[in-house]
């Protein structure tokens, strides 16, 4: 999970591979920077690849609500990146942070032996 203060725009092109068209509009100068690193680590975004309502992408309210933001995210190997079924951000768990709780719903399949 990262937090970088890049937000992630809805064109991803050049970024095909790693991120997913789902992402909060807005965006800014970290993003190229945010998804070359990930890019050379071989990692998918996996917030960006879910359609879900923006109170569900946000994880960051300002406290007069009047900003949201998408600036933590899950990332997972390229190779497990199928096994991701869902990320959303759960808004009644509290913290003591100004972020939202982020969840990612992963199926696996045991190990046979």
């Amino acid at each position: 999970m990262g937090d970088l203060n890049a937000k992630d725009e809805m064109d991803n092109a050049g970024y095909e591979d790693i991120m997913g068209r789902h992402g909060l509009e807005e965006g800014t100068e970290n993003v190229d920077r945010f998804a070359n690193v990930y890019a050379l680590n071989k990692q998918v975004i996996g917030d960006t690849v879910f359609p879900h309502k923006r109170i569900h992408k946000t994880t960051w309210t300002s406290p007069d609500h009047g900003t949201q933001d998408q600036t933590d995210y899950i990332y997972i190997n390229k190779k497990f990146g199928r096994t991701m079924e869902d990320v959303r951000t759960k808004r009644g768990a509290y913290m003591a942070l100004d972020h939202h709780l982020l969840v990612a719903k992963i199926k696996s399949k045991p190990k046979k032996h």
